[in-house]
């Protein structure tokens, strides 16, 4: 990385790692700040870093996977997957809406209304959420947003109800499903559904930063542990890694690949589409880019193949922001 890219990225603040590779051949790797801000102990290639959001693909390539077996189909209702009591849902709800975030079911954390994720914490303990399961209590007994197939509006609850659906089809738990049938896949040996109260070694602290200069961990802010809508970790090099397998049909057949890639539906921002738990950047008729990303408290994270290049670019880090920022630097001085 040329030495005016890494001003910039150090300019920025950032917190994190960043790694950039077309084929085989790194364009940019490099690693900021702290993992253990209070040991000092520095962010390295091999960190692992919680990529909230990020992991609804792992989601949709499950959902894609279990599709690919016949044990589903996209069209199927969900009453017919599950048997939990969601007395105000529309019996109408499918699998490809909750994929697409179309399905109109109520969300838990409501991104067109709420801002402050800590604010959900107050009822109900954050360490309590250590299953799909735990919570339903959120969202289960509330109204519909709207009718299901009206609307995209981005669904945190739908890849909840997604991740009890590979559980209940699956027969396995969902973290369980996750790390044997993608992330040992793909080799992505580093990866997986850790607890913030048994993080393994060489993981990084999400730090919230105060504008007094003040900063906090993480650890109750955000769920305990993660699941089918978010809070896996990942190593930038990892992330990489599910881009090639999935790009080489190693995870899903040309077909359910295709599927999953395809743009389902438009979303809020021009120019963007969204597939199967991924977002779809285009220029004309033409994809610029595939990409999933995700903010949480003391965690910001983005992930991208550029099909034209073949390059993947992953950016993690343990602050509340930054990644946005060093995207932007690295697609303007990388061409990508």
């Amino acid at each position: 990385m040329n030495e005016t890219v890494e001003k910039q990225v150090q300019d920025s603040g950032f917190s994190g790692s960043l790694l950039v590779k077309r084929g085989e051949y790194i364009l940019a790797e490099a690693n900021y700040g702290y993992r253990n801000r209070v040991e000092k102990l520095e962010n390295n290639s091999l960190t692992r870093y919680g990529m909230a959001s990020g992991n609804k693909i792992f989601t949709a390539v499950a959902i894609c996977q279990l599709v690919e077996q016949g044990k589903l189909t996209f069209d199927v209702k969900l009453t017919e997957c599950l048997s939990y009591d969601f007395p105000h849902f529309s019996k109408e709800v499918t699998i490809h809406q909750l994929l697409t975030h179309t399905s109109g079911v109520p969300d838990y954390f409501d991104e067109e209304v709420m801002d402050d994720f800590e604010d959900l914490w107050v009822k109900t303990p954050m360490y309590s959420l250590r299953n799909l399961k735990d919570f339903l209590p959120l969202f289960q007994y509330d109204h519909m947003k709207f009718e299901p197939g009206e609307r995209f509006a981005y669904n945190n609850s739908g890849y909840i109800l997604l991740g009890l659906v590979v559980e209940a089809i699956s027969g396995q738990p969902f973290a369980e499903y996750i790390e044997e049938h993608i992330f040992q896949q793909a080799g992505m040996t580093r990866s997986g559904y850790f607890e913030l109260d048994a993080l393994p070694s060489n993981t990084a602290q999400g730090y919230v930063d105060s504008l007094d200069g003040s900063w906090k961990t993480n650890v109750y802010a955000v769920p305990v542990k993660g699941g089918a809508d978010g809070g896996a970790f990942v190593t930038a090099e990892d992330m990489t890694r599910f881009w090639q397998a999935l790009i080489q049909y190693r995870l899903l057949n040309e077909e359910m690949t295709l599927s999953l890639l395809h743009p389902h539906t438009q979303t809020d921002e021009e120019g963007e589409d969204y597939g199967y738990g991924v977002w779809i950047e285009k220029a004309g008729s033409t994809i610029r880019k595939y990409h999933v990303m995700g903010y949480d408290p003391g965690v910001s994270f983005h992930s991208a193949f550029y099909p034209e290049t073949s390059s993947v670019m992953t950016i993690c880090s343990n602050k509340s922001e930054g990644a946005y920022d060093v995207v932007e630097i690295l697609e303007k001085k990388l061409n990508l």
